[in-house]
């Protein structure tokens, strides 16, 4: 799961301007060969630069692209610049026939017009959530699928719960009563990541959301109160104020040293989680304000794409690569491989039940949202209004509803 910094989504959002009139100009050119004639060669573009990461995915898309009865070029750029170079390459309409885009920066791409909708292709979206298929949907049309997706739980320490008596939290009182049994010294009950950054927002948004808060209008009390929650474990010291710089990997960090016994993650940690043979933990859904409230998580992930190019073989190609990456053999071989979830619902019940581990996050992805689900291309905003108020009010210079005030200013730009 990869969260975009803030800065990164504010230069995207002003390119997109230029880049809208371009496309709708001129269309898109690119990819290889002519654009006439049967295409033989198809280039897929994404953010998998790690190596062993980047050679995985290139044995599914030579698979994928052989089962299509193309070749597929894979080319891998860091995760900063792959929305700017897409824009950059739908204005010289150079863009690759297939690409992936994290699920929040799929909107922006769309309304620029460099990207065509699935159903054109006959690609199958059926059996997949309703948050899946909102990551990749713009304006009514889907342009994207992704072949697993995942989320954050509960990750806690069973040893530590065990010694201190204590039952897994489902409620933010029986959190805070945990998390301040478990906390001594050298040791936090409770971690989450809080940083001022888009990965601090979508750390929040299970409390926001199962409260009933909504980022189209952040100053509510059922924001607050989900904001003061995390004050209230910061000030008991249940949770260390380090929190504000820590990212969740640093988190992730502090549950391996034993230095808290419960943390907000992903499912991505595992294979780190599984390499301490001592460190006995499990998964459990976030805890909710009370009793009868839904669990609503935010959806992580990667969306396969078909951009507009000057060759209609070549997009109709990289749709038979795309449809063959989110088949149900895919999305199960590509969610064990990076410990995430399938994204076709069936598979993933399947898969909750072969690897008990994971049913934490099966049943959060089930229900979990898009973050631009409510917004669109206006879900930066509102999510650096989300980190600010965190930020604010775990420092102390604003009250929980002072900071939200503060974050719907910024959300709205006035």
């Amino acid at each position: 799961m990869n969260v975009p910094a803030g800065s990164s989504a504010r230069r995207i959002t002003a390119l997109l301007g230029t880049v809208v009139l371009t496309v709708a100009a001129t269309g898109c050119g690119g990819g290889t060969g002519s654009a006439g004639g049967e295409a033989t060669t198809v280039t897929a573009l994404d953010y998998y630069t790690d190596a062993s990461e980047h050679a995985q995915w290139g044995k599914w898309l030579t698979a994928c692209g052989k089962a299509a009865g193309v070749k597929v070029e894979h080319r891998s750029v860091p995760g900063a610049s792959l929305v700017p170079q897409v824009l950059r390459q739908a204005s010289s309409r150079t863009l690759p026939d297939l690409l992936m885009l994290d699920n929040p920066d799929m909107q922006q791409i769309a309304e620029a017009g460099a990207l065509t909708p699935l159903d054109r292709y006959g690609v199958d979206s059926g059996g997949f959530a309703e948050g899946i298929l909102s990551a990749g949907t713009y304006e009514g049309k889907v342009y994207g699928l992704a072949p697993a997706v995942s989320t954050v739980a509960l990750v806690y320490n069973k040893d530590m719960l065990a010694e201190a008596g204590v039952s897994v939290p489902k409620t933010w009182d029986e959190l805070k009563a945990a998390a301040k049994k478990l906390t001594r010294p050298g040791r936090y009950g409770m971690a989450v990541d809080a940083n001022a950054t888009f990965e601090g927002t979508w750390q929040f948004l299970p409390f926001l959301w199962s409260n009933g808060g909504d980022e189209r209008r952040l100053d509510t009390p059922q924001a607050a109160q989900a904001l003061q929650l995390w004050v209230d474990l910061v000030k008991s010291g249940s949770m260390s104020k380090s929190v504000l710089n820590w990212t969740q990997a640093d988190v992730h960090d502090q549950f391996v040293a034993r230095r808290t016994a419960m943390m907000i993650n992903g499912p991505w940690r595992i294979s780190d989680l599984d390499k301490d043979g001592n460190l006995h933990w499990g998964a459990a859904p976030v805890p909710v304000r009370q009793t009868g409230q839904t669990l609503v998580t935010p959806l992580g992930g990667e969306v396969w794409t078909v951009p507009r190019t000057a060759s209609e073989d070549r997009q109709e190609k990289a749709a038979r690569v795309l449809a063959c990456l989110t088949d149900s053999t895919h999305t199960l071989a590509v969610a064990k491989q990076y410990h995430t979830v399938p994204s076709r619902t069936a598979v993933a019940s399947r898969y909750a039940e072969q690897t008990p581990a994971m049913a934490a996050f099966v049943s959060g992805v089930a229900g979990a949202r898009a973050r631009t689900r409510e917004l669109g291309v206006r879900w930066p905003e509102a999510a650096t209004g989300i980190y600010t108020a965190v930020q604010d009010a775990l420092t102390g210079e604003r009250t929980p509803q002072e900071a939200l005030e503060r974050a719907q200013q910024i959300a709205t730009g006035s």
